[in-house]
C-alpha cells in the first residue's frame, strides 16, 4: 500500500479513524472479502462522518484515484445483498 486515505482536516481523530477503517473495508472487499455485516457497520460509521452524498462521492473518487479500488460498486453490492454473506469484489 503506497497511498494515503482521503480525509478532512476538520475531522476529529476518531472521525479520521472511522473513515480509514471504512476504506480498509473497501480494500478487504477486493483483496480477500469482508462480511456484509462488518462492511455495513463500517459504512454506517463512515456516513456519520460524511453524511452528504456529494461529499461521499468526492472521497470515493479520491480514494479510487489513489488506490485503484472503487468504493461505489462495493456499496452497491452491500445494499443489494442479503444479511450474512461475504462481499468479495473483483477488479
Amino acid at each position: 500500500m503506497d497511498y494515503s486515505y482521503p480525509f478532512s482536516i476538520d475531522w476529529s481523530t476518531e472521525e479520521i479513524v472511522e473513515v480509514v477503517k471504512f476504506f480498509e473495508g473497501i480494500e478487504m472487499a477486493y483483496e480477500k472479502g469482508i462480511s456484509r455485516d462488518e462492511m455495513m457497520a463500517r459504512y454506517r460509521k463512515f456516513k456519520q462522518v460524511v453524511p452528504a452524498i456529494s461529499e461521499e462521492k468526492t472521497y470515493f473518487r479520491e480514494f479510487e484515484e489513489e488506490s485503484g479500488y472503487a468504493s461505489f460498486p462495493v456499496i452497491k453490492e452491500l445494499k443489494a445483498s442479503a444479511i450474512g454473506p461475504m462481499i468479495k469484489m473483483s477488479r
